[in-house]
């Protein structure tokens, strides 16, 4: 596992995070709990912001909010300079009261409602990422209404095939995402939109996946998208931003390989400037949009092991108070994951076992097949790299609390979201009359 100045083994022989003993964590705030290296944000963000200023002045970061959406995580990326992308009204709500001004806010998804457009058009974000003609249509409907003129993306597929897992890829031809440069409904679409009234065209969006490690299929991104900018210029039709996505992968185990975020911004640097010049394009404004690799490995999550139950010559289980109601990965992409157990962090491995949460599901897996030392119930486990897309697929299935999220720094720790109680869980329920009073 990737250990670095904020997540070690102190010298206790305890999994230390922001300076934060994690036993002292778990006793303070209960377990299952989720908790944020602030450090490791701000570090990772600077690192991007300070390598585009540096490369491409006529550039933007966006944090890709379905990573990890919360008024804090929001305060923080604004402060070090980043915008955000939302995929949702919740989303943008969520921005909006976490201090990102509305005109550093992009906003994305393939089928948002009417009302989502219309807090969008109204909240005057940068710009919308148009993903079908409906929401063309929708979209000048309200900005007329509003008397507004609004600027949009087009969402684009340029037919790359990233190597990662098939839910995670967005540009295969079947895709629900964006529209195909190779059929020319790409080419069809941006021509409507420029023809719309009240909507202004300024650029192209692409999103190839996720969780990437090659070099070559963004390569391929920056190859397509500019051939596509340079059709579109001999149309008489500028594109004055560029948005090539996210997708860059973060280290979950010993197996992965992920470049470091500097060098996948380096990457599509080196090739945007390469294409820009041989096809003598003017440079539109780059637009790019980590999330992952941002909050995903200055995430862990503590459990405490509970039952433990060993199948003769075939497996052992250790079961854990959380599961997939605040880890669903597992069951939707057999994710993988590297863990120790952090109130005997620097014991050696010495048996394999499956970890198992306590849903009522067989798939209710954590982490199959991992070697760990021999666990007690009452063990502190930490669970590495689940800062994104944890808490943000989190729900309350089997009516388990969503755990709260706990961020350290220095030493320091803070709720940044607060536990949910049985009673939180029921407060949106109710009885229809006809049923009678609850007894």
């Amino acid at each position: 596992m990737k250990y670095r100045d904020t997540l070690k083994i102190n010298e206790q022989g305890h999994l230390a995070i922001g300076g934060a003993d994690c036993v002292a964590l778990a006793e303070k705030y209960g377990t299952p709990l989720y908790v944020m290296d602030e450090e490791h944000i701000r570090t990772v963000c600077r690192g991007y912001k300070k390598l585009l200023d540096t490369r491409y002045a006529n550039s933007r970061i966006l944090y890709a909010s379905k990573a990890f959406a919360a008024l804090a995580v929001y305060g923080i990326v604004h402060s070090e300079g980043l915008g955000a992308d939302v995929v949702s009204g919740g989303e943008l709500y969520t921005a909006l009261k976490g201090g990102m001004p509305a005109e550093e806010i992009y906003f994305h998804g393939n089928n948002k409602s009417r009302d989502e457009l219309e807090f969008a058009v109204k909240e005057n974000v940068h710009a919308v990422v148009v993903d079908s003609y409906y929401e063309i249509e929708t979209l000048s409907e309200i900005a007329s209404k509003l008397g507004k003129t609004q600027k949009a993306l087009v969402r684009v597929n340029p037919g790359i095939d990233a190597h990662t897992h098939r839910f995670i890829q967005t540009t295969r031809t079947d895709s629900k995402f964006g529209f195909s440069i190779a059929d020319g409904s790409a080419l069809a679409t941006i021509k409507k939109v420029c023809a719309t009234k009240n909507l202004r065209f300024i650029g192209l969006h692409c999103h190839i996946g996720s969780q990437i490690f090659e070099q070559k299929p963004f390569e391929l991104a920056v190859e397509k998208m500019t051939d596509f900018i340079s059709a579109l210029n001999k149309e008489n039709i500028s594109v004055e931003e560029l948005d090539l996505g996210g997708g860059y992968g973060v280290t979950y185990t010993d197996d992965d390989k992920p470049l470091e975020p500097h060098q996948y911004v380096s990457i599509i640097i080196d090739k945007l400037d390469e294409c820009l010049k041989h096809k003598k394009i003017a440079p539109p404004k780059l637009i790019l949009e980590p999330g992952r690799s941002i909050v995903g490995e200055a995430g862990i999550t503590l459990y405490t092991v509970g039952a433990i139950k060993e199948i003769k010559d075939m497996k052992k289980y250790i079961a854990v108070d959380g599961g997939m109601f605040e880890n669903p990965r597992f069951a939707l992409y057999q994710s993988k994951y590297a863990a120790v157990l952090a109130n005997r962090a620097a014991e050696k491995a010495t048996e394999k076992v499956t970890v198992a949460g306590k849903c009522c599901e067989s798939g209710d897996i954590l982490i199959e097949d991992i070697m760990l030392p021999k666990a007690k119930s009452g063990d502190l486990l930490a669970v590495f790299t689940t800062g994104a897309y944890n808490y943000s697929m989190a729900s309350n299935y089997n009516r388990n609390p969503v755990p709260p999220v706990v961020l350290v720094n220095n030493g320091e720790s803070d709720y940044i979201v607060k536990p949910q109680s049985y009673e939180d869980i029921i407060s949106r329920d109710a009885i229809p009359p006809r049923l009678g009073a609850n007894k």
